[in-house]
Formats: structure tokens, sequence, C-alpha cells
């Protein structure tokens, strides 16, 4: 449709007053990475989840997600800034290594846990239905049915794989039950020194024991809250949240399960939350008493005393929002520095008057001062570090022309020398933060 000359001039009018509006520079610090796009043949939508560690060797772990074929673990090694694939799901697995569908193990979806030998450990999961599987299910059509997920190690040290087999199959008795497929895995704890290893599974959250004496998983007992993790606390108890917010605690000394309420004051946790929050994501400090918690929708952090006996309410404190504005969301990144300070990626809607979509802003607390800072939004200094690759839709610009993540981070840590990694979808990106680039 055609503009008369009036109504190209107020349009132009009104877009001038709203250049003139916007803040002349960022209303907020930048937090200046470097990017490294993730090899794409490593995935399939340029996507990944949890995954993401420090090795001993000073290396760094990203797995990633490629639906309906596979599932890989990368190493980045930080002084060549090269790549590398050092777990091929499939192969390790002995599955097919061309495209099978729903039945695919195709994602890393655990945070990579690192254990005192060294070894990572990861678990692997169900992705989605294909249109065409979804549309073949509509007429009536059987799709590949998912066997359920496994359990597999690498030891940087031998560059050699383990596959510790599925926890949880899918079996006659389950199908008799009326289950359609297996338990994908969605969290890896290892306990080397006793021989152990907790498995959490999902859809469903079921909580498992690997021994790695005899090779063989039980059940614990607890369906646990979704996408949770295990940690092991002072006293080498695994511990996890309940699917109604509590605390689930295995003692490995007594082989026994207790279940306790957690508490914000006089409240359970679950009533002092409000409304329906999701994902718990929990750190522990290097002492084994404390853990550090936030949701993925909540703005709170939460510190937790893990020290106490079993059979006594678990004390949360709340410790105020990490940052300020609307629709929260945070996955995976909340992390302990070697300091002993507790980092989080938090993007909350772009109000700033400076631009317009999300921001992601790194959140810092300080346990010795209690203080909570916003220590700036992540931008992308090497814009071009992707080429042409697509979707590509995970970024987008401010009104500088600085770069900055859209969507979602998915996955944050802070390396031995300070050094802040972290995940960003389309295209799936690795993030470096230089000690240098940040307030210390």
């Amino acid at each position: 449709m055609r503009l008369t000359f009036l109504g190209a001039a107020l349009m132009l009018a009104a877009q001038v007053r709203g250049v003139e509006e916007q803040p002349a520079a960022a209303p907020f610090n930048y937090v200046r990475a470097k990017a490294f796009h993730i090899p794409p043949e490593t995935t399939t939508e340029e996507s990944g989840y949890f995954a993401l560690c420090e090795g001993l060797n000073g290396k760094i772990y990203v797995g990633t997600a490629a639906y309906g074929r596979n599932a890989y673990l990368v190493e980045f090694d930080p002084r060549t800034e090269k790549m590398r694939i050092v777990l091929d799901v499939h192969k390790v697995a002995g599955l097919p290594l061309t495209p099978t569908g729903y039945a695919s193990q195709s994602k890393i979806h655990t945070r990579c846990f690192v254990g005192k030998s060294g070894k990572i450990y990861v678990g692997t999961k169900q992705g989605y239905a294909s249109e065409a599987e979804k549309a073949a299910k509509r007429r009536g059509e059987t799709i590949p049915v998912y066997r359920g997920g496994y359990v597999m190690v690498y030891d940087p040290a031998t560059d050699t794989t383990e596959n510790l087999g599925m926890p949880m199959p899918l079996t006659d008795e389950m199908i008799a039950a009326g289950k359609t497929e297996g338990q994908g895995v969605i969290d890896v704890t290892a306990d080397e020194a006793r021989g152990l290893i907790y498995i959490i599974t999902c859809e469903e959250q079921h909580w498992l024991l690997y021994n790695m004496k005899t090779k063989k998983y039980r059940e614990l007992g607890p369906i646990l809250r979704d996408q949770p993790n295990t940690l092991i606390d002072a006293r080498g108890r695994g511990t996890a949240i309940t699917a109604d917010f509590k605390v689930a605690r295995y003692d490995p000394a007594t082989d026994k399960m207790t279940v306790d309420p957690l508490m914000v004051g006089n409240k359970r946790f679950g009533d002092y939350l409000g409304g329906h929050r999701v994902h718990p994501d929990w750190r522990i400090t290097p002492d084994g008493k404390t853990a550090y918690m936030q949701l993925l929708d909540d703005k709170r952090m939460f510190r937790v005393d893990l020290s106490g006996p079993a059979g006594q309410p678990v004390v949360a404190v709340n410790l105020g929002d990490r940052i300020q504005g609307k629709n929260p969301d945070s996955r995976g990144s909340i992390c302990l520095a070697p300091d002993g300070r507790v980092y989080s990626a938090t993007r909350v809607d772009n109000e700033t008057g400076f631009g317009a979509g999300l921001l992601h802003h790194l959140v810092r607390h300080d346990p010795t001062t209690a203080a909570m800072e916003d220590l700036g939004v992540f931008t992308v200094k090497n814009p071009g570090f992707a080429g042409s690759a697509t979707p590509n839709h995970g970024f987008h610009r401010l009104p500088d022309g600085t770069m900055t993540p859209m969507h979602a981070m998915l996955a944050m840590i802070v390396a031995r020398d300070g050094t802040i990694y972290a995940t960003n979808l389309y295209p799936f990106t690795l993030l470096r933060v230089d000690p240098d680039a940040y307030p210390r």
C-alpha cells in the first residue's frame, strides 16, 4: 500500500523521535566475551543444554544435541582455541551412526560431572519427535521407540570412553504398565571414593544408584523435582530436591534414605516460593556443608545449610533477588568461583530504553559481604565468529551495534583461573570472558 507524503513524514518523525529518546550510550556495563562456534556437525539445530565443565587438564568440555541422530562431547583447548569431538555417543554405545529418528540418543543434557580422578561423567537422553514422526503418529503409524538413555565416562588422561549402560531401559514390565519409552538421563554425579554414581532420569525423575563394583543400578526411592541435580555433602550423603521441594538424602554408610522438609523461616520451601516455579539448580561449596540454589524462572538466590543431621528440617535462606527485571530466566548457570563467590547468568526483559529484546546479566554474590552485584550484560566482541551459520537468531544487536545474546544461555562455569565460560543457542556458541573483562 502506498503512503501519502504526510503519512511518510509522520512515520519518519516518529522514528527520529524514537532514536532521540534512546540513551546515547548503554546504561549498563558490557561483559565482553570472545565467541567460539561449536562444531556444527555435532548439532542439528545449533543447540545444547547444561553440559559444560572444566576438566582437571584445564580444557573445557561441552555436550551437544543432534536430534534424531546422535550426541557428542566436544573438547575446547583454551590455549589453541581448537575443538574436537572426544565422545561420540552412538559410537560408544554401538548404535547406528546414521539417523534413527526418535530412537536416537539425541542429547547430552546432563551437567558434566568431573570426578576427583579427572574422569568426566555424562548421560544421554531422548530428543523430540520430528514433524514427519508426529504426522505418522497422527495417522496411527508407529515411530522408532526410545529404549532409554546411557551413562558414559570420558577420561581425558587416556583419551578413552566407557559405557556404563542404561539405568532404566524400556522393559516388558514397563510396557505392561503402559510405558512407551525408556527413561533418559538428566543428571550424573559420581562419588568415586565410595564407588557410587547417582543418576536422575527424565522425564519421570527417578533417582538411581550405580555401584561401580557390581556394575548394577538400583532405584533409591523418591521422585525428584524437574531437571534436578545430586550433590554429595560433607557426610558423604547423596542429596537431591524431591518433587515437592523436600530434601532427600541417601547415606551410603547406613544404606538409608531420609526425606526432610526444606524450610525458609517457618515456611516450607514450595509455599515460600509462591506460584509454580521450575528447575531448581544448586551447587555445593568445597567443604560440602552449604549449597547455593536458584530456579529457572525466579530471581531469588538461596543458601541451603546441608550440614545438619537427618530427621531435622533443612534450612534455606533467601539471599535476595539476583537482579531487577521482568520474566527472569536462568539455566544451568549458577556456579562457584575458586574464591567462594557465587555467579549466575540471568536474563530479563530489556526495559532500559537502550534497544529492545532481552538482556543476559552476569551477576555475582559475595558470601562474605552479602552483596549481590550486577556486573553487566554479556556481549560478543567478535560478531563474525560463526560466519553464515544458521539458525542465527540467538543473538541480537543493541543500538550501538554491539552483539548480545537473545533467547537462552544454557550453562556457565568459572574456571580455576577466573575465566568465565558460558554457552548460548542459535548458533550453538561457547562464550569466553577473560578474567580482566569483568570486575574482580
